[in-house]
């Protein structure tokens, strides 16, 4: 996938974003924390912060994938050594191409040049065996399992919670 760039969203990108994500809100509902209208004002960052960030994967100019990363302890000293992948959604028609690969790999690259993040933290439904697949490929490990944090449509589903220590 040589056409696929990564950028870091702008407001120009806010429409498309906003689709994307309530696309898979909607049809990936079993592979989120949130629901549709858990989030009716999604948003990302434009604010040229450098410790929060929303990327996205284009292809042609069509947004297809998106990735958001932010410091935890944004506002609390002793977390602010970590920081949150959150919000990794590849259209479902470019899935399996690598797309997702790049996005992360983007955001594990900024997240090092970030002054003293030490590793980054993120949550997968286990039943979504790709996207913990892709993350563990990138060496991040589970360290905690939720057994029904989720309830959704009468359904419980488990979450863990996964880490990448950047400075290994």
């Amino acid at each position: 996938m040589d056409d696929i760039q990564i950028s870091e969203l702008t407001s120009k990108s806010e429409f498309d974003y906003l689709a994307l994500v309530r696309h898979a809100l909607i049809n990936d509902h079993d592979c989120f924390r949130i629901s549709p209208n858990d989030d009716l004002d999604i948003h990302f960052n434009i604010n040229d912060s450098k410790e929060e960030f929303t990327l996205g994967a284009f292809l042609d100019g069509k947004l297809i994938g998106v990735v958001s990363f932010k410091r935890e302890g944004t506002n609390r000293e002793k977390l602010r050594h970590k920081g949150l992948l959150t919000r990794m959604i590849v259209a479902e028609e470019h899935r399996g191409k690598g797309i997702g690969k790049h996005l992360i790999s983007e955001v594990i690259k900024r997240a090092k040049m970030i002054n003293g993040i030490e590793q980054i933290n993120l949550t997968v439904i286990p039943t979504n065996e790709k996207a913990k697949w892709l993350y563990e490929q990138f060496g991040f490990i589970t360290y905690a399992s939720e057994k029904n944090a989720i309830k959704w449509n009468g359904n419980y589903y488990t979450e863990d919670q996964m880490a990448l220590e950047l400075l290994s």
